[in-house]
């Protein structure tokens, strides 16, 4: 018998994910909650803050992307990226 070994996922796309969901969570929460209350004060506090946790977490795993493809890139082509930059 073969056993499956599932390939796990990187930590950087669990954030990822988990700052969106959040993300997504809170501003669906907080329309629902202006909706019902027609008080506008908690999109001053919470938008900015929850999307501005959601760009940290982009920016993050953008550049630890961009480190990774660098690597990549210089085991295929070898000294030759470093030189175009």
């Amino acid at each position: 018998m073969k056993r499956r070994h599932n390939k796990r996922r990187e930590f950087s796309k669990i954030i990822v994910c988990t700052v969106g969901a959040v993300t997504i969570a809170v501003t669906v929460f907080t329309c629902v909650m202006v909706w019902r209350t027609s008080n506008t004060e908690a999109l001053a506090y919470l938008i900015p803050a929850i999307f501005g946790e959601a760009a940290t977490a982009t920016g993050f795993y953008y550049s630890k992307a961009k480190t990774e493809n660098r690597i990549k890139l210089r085991r295929q082509y070898g000294d030759l990226v470093d030189k175009e930059e």
